[in-house]
């Protein structure tokens, strides 16, 4: 396993982030707790999940069955750098969702007990809230960071602006602010490229990629289909039909899965920290294993820029 740091934090991250919103909706507990071993076993201490996974009607079911794996002791909690998230409603009663301090500090909690651990690696605002200053989520946090429960904090699908106004308001208080953004980022959706990946490279964020293969568009949908694995998505498919078919054509000729490349292609992004991958299966997280091994060369990388076109920082994109 690879190792990188965190944005501009000294924290080590595996180049792989393991993804736990299936496990409790897909994956029964036992076998989440199988992958969360096999994630250890090759080198994957990053893991992220969310106080709302589990499903509509089971709400942090997922953060009680990774509770429960650390519960097991053998130093599980101890190698895991561990971030959950925090935003979504997780009641119909006033104050149970968003960014408040009020709910900032009782979803903490909460995750904290679900989770079985007295602190959080990384927490991370699942959404902007745009009805609550940023003085009054930061003074919250400096106060659950001073009382030991988190150690960082992180934000997911934020614009760059929200990025640079969440930062420039943690400085006033001259606390760290955020250390990573979590985006819908991969060969089919790169609008992050445009200002979020500039935002978080300016201000030092790492950026932590989920949807890394677009719902499995990006998995070999097209040789699935053919072998009759495949009845889901296809309206996407016939939109992108002429891109994957080159993509997946390129993939063959590098001798690779098409996973693997895009992947690796997101591996070879400055920007990126960790692609997030979910794996409801210990064969989905073998698989993911394997774009670690993955070389792009430059003109792969051009290739794949051809097939899948991405975006200039803006304003250049769009202006001239």
């Amino acid at each position: 396993m690879e190792f990188t740091h965190l944005g501009r934090t000294g924290l080590k991250v595996s180049r792989l982030c393991l993804g736990t919103m299936n496990f409790g909706p897909h994956t029964t507990e036992a076998d989440s707790h199988a992958i969360m071993d096999a994630a250890h076993d090759k080198g994957v201490n990053f893991f992220d999940t969310a106080n709302v996974y589990g499903g509509a009607e089971n709400k942090g079911s997922t953060e009680t069955i990774v509770g429960n794996w650390f519960a097991q002791g053998g130093g599980r909690r101890e190698r895991t750098v561990l971030a959950t998230k925090v935003y979504g409603d997780m009641g119909d009663w006033p104050n149970e969702g968003r960014l408040s301090a009020l709910n900032l500090r009782r979803a903490l909690d909460a995750s904290l007990k679900r989770l079985q651990t007295d602190y959080i690696d990384l927490y991370q605002f699942h959404h902007v809230d745009r009805e609550t200053p940023w003085e009054e989520i930061w003074q919250a946090l400096d106060v659950a960071v001073q009382q030991g429960k988190i150690l960082y904090v992180g934000s997911s699908n934020f614009a760059g602006w929200h990025i640079a106004q969440a930062q420039e308001a943690a400085a006033r208080r001259n606390f760290v602010g955020l250390v990573s953004e979590q985006s819908k980022y991969n060969l089919l959706a790169r609008a992050v490229e445009l200002e979020v990946l500039p935002a978080a490279q300016h201000y030092g964020l790492g950026v932590i990629p989920w949807s890394p293969l677009a719902g499995g568009l990006l998995g070999g949908v097209l040789r699935k289909e053919n072998e009759g694995k495949r009845r889901q998505q296809a309206e996407a498919i016939q939109k992108h039909r002429p891109q994957l078919e080159a993509y997946e054509n390129l993939a063959a000729e590098l001798g690779h899965e098409p996973g693997d490349v895009a992947l690796a292609w997101l591996l070879a992004q400055p920007a990126v920290t960790a692609p997030i991958i979910g794996p409801r299966t210990m064969e989905q997280l073998d698989a993911a294993e394997r774009a670690l091994d993955v070389r792009l060369d430059d003109k792969t990388l051009d290739r794949l820029n051809e097939i899948f076109p991405g975006h200039r920082t803006a304003p250049e994109d769009y202006a001239w």
